[in-house]
């Protein structure tokens, strides 16, 4: 090896991301670790994150298969970034980040976003979980649920529906459709989690009636009055349930609510604070590993809205996939600083 694996500063259930080192530069990057009879989904990110170029994703150092302990191990290595999650900064600002900040974090995740549409890409698991923070601000990272808008351009065919339950738009949670405008509502439920510090979806307490209320409720998540009329005004265009009424990533860097943003990277850091160290809590919020138990047991494309009625009650009586939903955060990822290097 031509690297140092560092400290375990992430795990899953069968996937691990470490600190590494560069024996020959010194370069520090975060590299995510899998069994190579395990490896599929990690390869497959790896395919698509390698195609990316843009300041606001994460970006692609490689990868590369060794051997540890007499098993044969898949890497790919990433960007470090050192100041943790959106979601660690919500909670280290006392559960709700200041309406300027909220602002300067939007648009860099829009225009991650902007990027990757243009590229044909969906990331479809947009949460403060998946965005990391550094010293240049926010970045898009972990696409293990990422889909190529048109699939025939590329090798393979449709990737299953998948992502976090409690960001899903509508027409993802009924099993319809998973593209672009997908993203933008869930840019909306993480603009919430800023202001807030909490789910975007507030009174449910099983996952079928979560489900439910997502797919087929009419209703959308309760933007926060204290927020300022642009703001609000800037969450009703992401937060629409008809995805061809919601607005695109181009349409948003115009809107009044990020026009007036004048933050850069410097003045944030009166705001921001750096990261811990320790692993994430878990909450009822977070993803699953595994997209494929996703979409069989939920997000299957269904012929009426009976049958996927009769998929949440059969999930609201199955004790632990309802367990597996509210609580697994096993498919990615946390990068933050283990050490002051």
């Amino acid at each position: 090896m031509d690297w140092i694996r560092g400290n375990t500063i992430g795990r899953g259930s069968s996937a691990a991301v470490s600190v590494a080192k560069s024996i020959w530069s010194g370069e520090v990057f975060a590299v995510k670790s899998v069994e190579l009879c395990q490896s599929q989904l990690l390869q497959k990110e790896q395919k698509i994150l390698s195609e990316l170029r843009s300041p606001y994703i994460v970006s692609y150092k490689g990868n590369d298969v060794t051997k540890e302990k007499d098993k044969l191990i898949f890497n790919l290595k990433m960007e470090y970034m050192p100041d943790g999650t959106l979601t660690d900064e919500i909670r280290k600002q006392s559960g709700r980040i200041n309406e300027q900040l909220i602002e300067y974090y939007t648009k860099q995740i829009l225009l991650g976003l902007e990027y990757l549409h243009s590229t044909g890409l969906a990331h479809c698991d947009i949460k403060g979980h998946n965005i990391l923070l550094g010293k240049s601000g926010a970045k898009i990272a972990d696409f293990g649920c990422a889909r190529w808008i048109d699939p025939a351009e590329r090798d393979g065919g449709a990737n299953p529906i998948g992502g976090t339950p409690m960001f899903m738009a509508p027409e993802v949670a009924r099993g319809e459709e998973q593209g672009c405008p997908a993203d933008i509502w869930g840019l909306g439920c993480t603009i919430i989690e800023m202001a807030t510090g909490g789910s975007p979806w507030t009174n449910v307490t099983t996952a079928s009636s979560l489900l439910y209320k997502i797919a087929f409720s009419g209703q959308s998540p309760e933007i926060p009055k204290f927020l300022s009329l642009q703001a609000r005004d800037f969450l009703s265009k992401c937060l629409r349930r008809d995805p061809i009424e919601r607005w695109t990533a181009k349409q948003l860097l115009k809107h009044p609510f990020l026009e007036e943003s004048n933050l850069n990277s410097t003045s944030i850091q009166h705001f921001a604070t750096s990261s811990p160290t320790s692993i994430l809590d878990q909450d009822i919020w977070n993803s699953v590993e595994e997209l494929e138990t996703i979409n069989s047991t939920i997000l299957q494309k269904v012929g009426s809205t009976e049958s996927l009625l009769q998929r949440v009650r059969e999930l609201g009586s199955n004790s632990s996939e309802l367990e597996r939903l509210w609580n697994d955060d096993e498919r990615w990822i946390t990068i933050r600083s283990s050490s002051s290097e």
